[in-house]
């Protein structure tokens, strides 16, 4: 594959993930993992993406953490997910609207099988998801604790960047005010030179 052609899957597919995980953020579904995959791809591509990915990284996994915190948030997010399986198998059986649906019935199950799959696709991998949290941080308060020294280390970092671009602006700075006062020097002993020969 030329540099090209993956270029642009990089970015198709950097795209399709973030969007997907944005949209996850509101239905239901692993959300700022996917925005983070979504990011990491496009870190690959764009300066932007790279500013964001770290951080976004931070947030879901002190959000899987939190999620794991305790049995009942483990037990909730368990029958969530499982409860959206059982949706999805009503989708896909089409039953016919009931008398008590209030609108038309084309509104009923609207989506059809791809609304179905997509519940589904969604639900194991928050099932999966949540097995990787429970491994991962249930009554490991330094997992915890290695998400937020994480976050620091990666603070610091930033601000170190940002104190050593600082830096060099400064610097370029003095450079090119030394080169305009060289250059007005210059002009004035050009102008100097000029009076002199004019007035002899």
């Amino acid at each position: 594959m030329n540099a090209a052609a993956k270029r642009i899957a990089l970015e198709t597919l950097g795209w399709v993930v973030l969007v997907v995980g944005i949209l996850a953020l509101v239905l239901p579904g692993p959300g700022l993992l996917l925005t983070f995959a979504g990011l990491w791809i496009l870190s690959t591509q764009y300066a932007w993406a790279r500013r964001w990915t770290n951080p976004v990284k931070f947030r879901a996994l002190r959000g899987a953490a939190q999620g794991v915190q305790t049995i009942p948030r483990i037990a909730l997010s368990a029958l969530i997910a499982l409860g959206l399986v059982g949706v999805a198998v009503v989708w896909l059986m089409a039953p016919p609207a009931p008398g008590w649906w209030p609108v038309d019935e084309q509104w009923w199950l609207f989506g059809g099988r791809p609304v179905a799959i997509t519940m589904i696709v969604s639900s194991a991998i928050a099932i999966i998801l949540l097995g990787y949290s429970v491994w991962r941080f249930y009554g490991k308060p330094e997992a915890r604790a290695e998400i937020d020294r994480m976050e620091a280390d990666h603070k610091a970092a930033v601000a170190r960047e940002e104190r050593r671009q600082a830096w060099a602006e400064r610097r370029e700075a003095r450079q090119a005010t030394r080169e305009a006062a060289h250059a007005d020097r210059v002009a004035d002993a050009s102008e100097a030179a000029a009076g002199s020969r004019e007035a002899s």
